[in-house]
């Protein structure tokens, strides 16, 4: 009987360390991916005083039920290619400078608060620097130095065709 010694090739030529390697440099690899990315493009939905945001809600269906009962609604028109807003609002109010705030739905960077003022017969103007693009949220507010009574709220996509309504509504 003569016994045959199998010879056991070194770990580094063999298959399931290499596996095992590649499993873990790229499970890191991709951390690293992951980070640098979520880093990057932080989009900062969560605002640092969403407590005291959560009680101002009652304070907002207030100023909406207020534009409701003043028979309020707007309508926006954007020209693309100057850049100029347009508002012709509706109902019993007619302040001298309404407040457009523009709500970009993901980078709060890219909110913009624009001052129309008062033309003639519930028209309000204004002019952008550049026209809008994508899609946005839209607050539209009397700006009378003090808080807004009411509020007209509206969702657009820009470049739009037509009016955009500004409604009272959540």
């Amino acid at each position: 009987m003569t016994a045959e010694h199998e010879t056991i090739p070194p770990w580094y030529k063999q298959f399931w360390p290499w596996f095992l390697i590649g499993l873990l440099g790229a499970s890191v690899t991709f951390s690293l991916v992951y980070l640098a990315l979520s880093i990057h493009y932080f989009d900062g939905t969560v605002a640092e005083d969403y407590y005291k945001e959560g009680l101002a809600i009652n304070q907002q269906i207030a100023k909406q039920e207020e534009a409701r009962a003043l028979g309020l609604s707007a309508a926006l028109r954007a020209d693309p290619t100057t850049g100029d807003l347009v508002i012709d609002l509706a109902g019993e109010a007619r302040p001298e400078r309404l407040t457009l705030t523009l709500i970009f739905p993901t980078e709060s960077q890219r909110d913009r608060r624009l001052t129309l003022e008062h033309v003639r017969a519930g028209r309000y103007v204004t002019m952008l620097e550049a026209p809008l693009r994508h899609r946005w949220y839209l607050h539209l507010e009397p700006d009378d130095g003090g808080e807004p009574a009411w509020r007209l709220t509206g969702e657009a996509c820009f470049p739009a065709d037509g009016d955009i309504d500004l409604a009272p509504g959540v």
